[in-house]
């Protein structure tokens, strides 16, 4: 189900959706260089009013303006001036005064230039600040990510349907799958049934090769294109993190009050272009899907003689919460394949119901830890 929830964040959107909500922020970003000098917290916003005005490519930016941090744009500043972050956000949400206190005794001391990523509130109202970075850090941003491995997949030839997008404070996910590039999984799918359609795995022992695009503008990781296989009788996927694609956002020092150029933007793009035109290749390869299978199935037989301990175990391991450990153990029941891969698939289909795309990703990516470890349970 497609929710869009406000003009930062959306969950399951289509991709028209996605395009059209970053198309809005792109129309007013704020990025800046500031030195520790012209930034200042009031009232638990950081205010720019020293800031010199952004020169690029397509003009003048003015960047003066009052922010309200996010959570993550907290974890910027906690990390940058030293000050612990669960402590500066308990201070801006009870008291705002500690907080400006905190962050401007802190920058008065320090002679650093902190790179701001901020968008413009509507009609002066007060807008909002992303996130709080080092003045090295590479932007590459969303739109420009999606275009660029977009033109990497056309390059590759391969048929491609983009299925489910998010967008959060952190990162964005675009989930694409090519249902021409299939292999049968038996060992993988035998006994289980969808949590969600009641479908027999055994019936439909398929599963289709895709990959997810991952991009944060706010230092939250790399630009990836990491691959996936998704089980057709339940759209189940698996990530396979260890041969992501990565596009590293770390650059040279930018200087106050001028953006990269557009030839430096160019060339970080096109390397993502042939980077991802490289993995899509890689990953929609029929023999790298039915590797990928085979390896799993070597897991998938264990029997998992008692399902909620061996949960809570795994949910320990991999830092599941008490509210996800009692989803994965509802579909794990669903599911009725009571294996090590009924684990899996129960890790993945809960992720799939999970209302934040972050913790989605997070869930999805441990599905083959999940796997393992219930194997060696």
């Amino acid at each position: 189900m497609s929710a869009v929830s406000d003009d930062l964040t959306a969950r399951n959107a289509t991709i028209d959706d996605l395009v059209a909500l970053l198309r809005g922020q792109q129309s007013r970003k704020v990025d800046v260089v500031a030195s520790a000098s012209s930034v200042r917290a009031e009232g638990g916003c950081l205010v720019l009013d020293q800031t010199m005005p952004l020169l690029g490519a397509d003009g003048v930016t003015m960047t003066a303006g009052r922010y309200r941090p996010t959570d993550v744009c907290d974890a910027g500043i906690a990390d940058k001036l030293g000050i612990p972050a669960a402590y500066l956000r308990r201070t801006r949400d009870n008291h705002p005064g500690l907080f400006d206190a905190n962050v401007n005794g802190w920058l008065e001391r320090d002679d650093r230039r902190f790179f701001i990523r901020a968008l413009r509130g509507a009609d002066g109202q007060t807008g909002v600040a992303r996130a709080w970075l080092s003045d090295g850090y590479k932007r590459i941003d969303h739109l420009d990510t999606l275009m660029a491995v977009f033109d990497g997949i056309r390059r590759a030839g391969h048929p491609v349907q983009i299925e489910t997008c998010d967008l959060t404070d952190r990162r964005m996910y675009v989930r694409a799958r090519c249902e021409s590039v299939q292999a049968l999984a038996p060992g993988l799918l035998a006994g289980y049934r969808s949590p969600f359609t009641g479908a027999s795995g055994a019936d439909n022992p398929v599963v289709f090769a895709g990959f997810i695009v991952t991009n944060s503008e706010t230092g939250c990781g790399a630009a990836t294109v990491t691959p996936r296989i998704i089980a057709r009788v339940c759209d189940n996927g698996m990530t396979i993190t260890r041969d992501a694609m990565r596009a590293v956002h770390l650059g040279e020092r930018m200087d106050e009050g001028i953006a990269w150029s557009s030839d430096t933007l160019d060339r970080q793009l096109e390397l993502v272009t042939a980077k991802a035109r490289d993995a899509v290749t890689a990953f929609l390869d029929p023999c790298y899907v039915t590797r990928l299978v085979r390896e799993m199935e070597a897991h998938a037989g264990h029997r998992v003689a008692d399902a909620p301990k061996a949960i809570e175990v795994i949910g320990s391991r991999l830092r599941y919460t008490e509210a996800q450990q009692k989803e994965i153990l509802d579909h794990f029941i669903a599911g009725g394949s009571p294996t090590a891969s009924g684990i899996m698939h129960a890790v993945t289909s809960a992720a799939q119901v999970q209302g934040d795309g972050d913790a989605a990703w997070d869930l999805e990516a441990s599905a083959l830890d999940a796997l393992r470890l219930a194997a060696s349970i």
